[in-house]
């Protein structure tokens, strides 16, 4: 019982898997939103979007943008602006060492998983440098790789038995 309360709890609402096709992630920190009302609703139906998303430093502190949430179907005239900028919670130090990161490496903050951690919505966010063509290749070659020995193992095994 308590194990299906914990997951309805901590469940992702949403990956971004183009950024890991897009960047190379060099750490990952965890990051709370400040959200109104309606978004957490729509978060909880899975109604966002990351795609063309980013976060960035802004006044000293970290701000997620053109991440869309969808309005809440059941909302009022008071339903949130879906494009709207959205706060992200990090403790002062994490944001100096991240702005620091990001201005002097020429790094990007790109959002890679949005979830519930004990009823709080949490982003996880990527310190990330962008990826080459040929890296893209290399990483697609790499995975294609993984696969066939993956089968090639799952073939033999079933020859054993």
């Amino acid at each position: 019982m308590a194990s299906q309360e914990d997951d309805a709890r901590n469940r992702t609402i949403a990956v971004n898997r183009r950024a890991r096709h897009e960047y190379s992630i060099l750490e990952t920190v965890e990051a709370g939103l400040v959200l109104r009302g309606t978004e957490v609703k729509s978060l909880r139906d899975g109604q966002v979007n990351f795609k063309d998303s980013y976060a960035m430093v802004r006044n000293d502190e970290i701000w997620l943008m053109g991440c869309h949430v969808s309005p809440y179907s059941h909302g009022t005239d008071a339903n949130h602006d879906p494009e709207r900028d959205r706060k992200l919670l990090l403790k002062r130090r994490e944001i100096a060492r991240l702005a620091s990161k990001v201005a002097e490496r020429g790094l990007t903050l790109i959002p890679l998983r949005l979830y519930f951690k004990s009823g709080r919505a949490k982003l996880e966010l990527g310190l990330a440098r962008g990826k080459k063509l040929h890296d893209k290749r290399a990483t697609l070659r790499e995975r294609e790789a993984r696969r066939e020995i993956d089968r090639a193992a799952r073939a033999g095994a079933r020859g054993r038995w």
